[in-house]
């Protein structure tokens, strides 16, 4: 009999746990891999579209191009999840699972901080950057503010890179005289784990006239005032607001009893939940690392090997280590990057300068994923 696998979710975490799991079982596998939407995105081309470097379409991977023995994609919307029987529940029928990932992601809570809906803007949906990429142009004088209003959330470097590259695109229009930078952000440093990759951006930011603002989350927008408040009742005044909106769980994901403080528990060695037969990977979990898409393809990995260890013998994944890399895009056209290792003792990070190699590097990332899971 083959076995059925059923993976929620068709981000990084879902692709790569599908693909692997093609790879070693082919027909002798049934997995089904279910999203609400039509397309993939890296998250960092977000940022293409905000400061309309690429159009929306132009980044969009169509899920209609997986064709792989064994996978079957379906793009529906679920509507509930049991993972006691390991059943899923969409608009369009019901699966059953032998085994079931949980690799949802986060969903955005726009409502969480009063004012920003009314009065401001976020740069973590596509209906999000492609508003600002509207926006942007027409801003020419006074201050921008790029701010975080709740943790955990996606990316930690994409903050200060939003900072830098708005940097850039008012230099190039000739008008960052006129105009303010400031960046919000409730860490001490730009990146914690990396003291280095945190002094180098901070020199980036003295250098641009960027203003650090360390140990602070935005807590609401009064759009009548046209100022931010800060979690100490602090008030900034702007003339653009470049929001990093609340993360949770997606809403069927917390109504399935699956959830604790917010986020789905996992063991940390091998993503399995407290359901036999049920995994969880990526931003949906509160394994320990951040939220973004490398650490979601490794843990999907670890959950792959697993996976096939159990159905054709052999030797377990050694434990999820937590380790990812991420691309920092500094402006300029230079990108460097940090690796960080969170779960083999505490979070380390060791950062490479910005280089030319680290470019070509960056976009070998991309190629080579949609290559591996798209066949594009």
């Amino acid at each position: 009999m083959k076995l059925r696998v059923v993976v929620l979710g068709a981000g990084f975490g879902g692709l790569e746990l599908s693909t692997i799991l093609s790879e070693s079982m082919g027909e002798t596998l049934d997995l089904t891999l279910i999203d609400k939407s039509d397309s993939f995105a890296f998250g960092f081309s977000k940022l293409d579209v905000m400061f309309g470097r690429k159009p929306v379409e132009a980044v969009r991977l169509h899920y209609k191009n997986i064709l792989k023995p064994g996978v079957d994609f379906r793009q529906e919307t679920i509507t509930s999840i049991d993972p006691k029987s390991r059943r899923v529940t969409t608009g369009h029928g019901t699966y059953e699972a032998d085994i079931l990932v949980i690799a949802l992601g986060a969903d955005y809570d726009i409502s969480a901080t009063p004012g920003l809906a009314e009065g401001g803007n976020e740069f973590y949906s596509f209906a999000g950057v492609e508003q600002l990429s509207k926006l942007i142009p027409a801003f020419s004088k006074g201050h921008a503010i790029v701010g975080v209003t709740s943790t955990p959330f996606k990316c930690p470097p994409a903050p200060s890179e939003a900072a830098l590259l708005l940097h850039d695109h008012l230099i190039k229009r000739g008008v960052r005289g006129d105009c303010e930078i400031s960046l919000v952000i409730p860490f001490g440093i730009p990146i914690p784990p990396s003291p280095d990759t945190s002094k180098a951006l901070l020199k980036a930011f003295s250098e641009r006239g960027i203003k650090f603002i360390p140990n602070r989350r935005v807590s609401s927008l009064d759009p009548k005032r046209h100022v931010v408040i800060l979690d100490n009742d602090d008030e900034m005044p702007y003339e653009l607001f470049l929001g990093i909106p609340k993360h949770r769980v997606p809403d069927v994901v917390a109504a399935s009893g699956m959830t604790y403080q917010g986020w789905i528990p996992v063991n940390p060695d091998d993503l399995t939940t407290e359901f036999p037969g049920v995994y969880a990977v990526g931003d949906v979990t509160s394994v320990g690392t951040p939220k973004a898409g490398i650490f979601a393809e490794g843990a999907a990995r670890t959950v792959a090997a697993a996976i096939i260890a159990n159905a054709q013998g052999g030797e377990h994944p050694e434990p999820y280590k937590g380790i990812g890399s991420c691309y920092i895009e500094f402006g300029a056209e230079r990108v460097g990057r940090v690796d960080v290792v969170f779960l083999a003792g505490p979070p380390t990070g060791y950062y490479f300068e910005p280089s030319d190699e680290l470019v070509r590097e960056k976009q070998h990332f991309g190629s080579s994923r949609r290559a591996r899971w798209f066949g594009l």
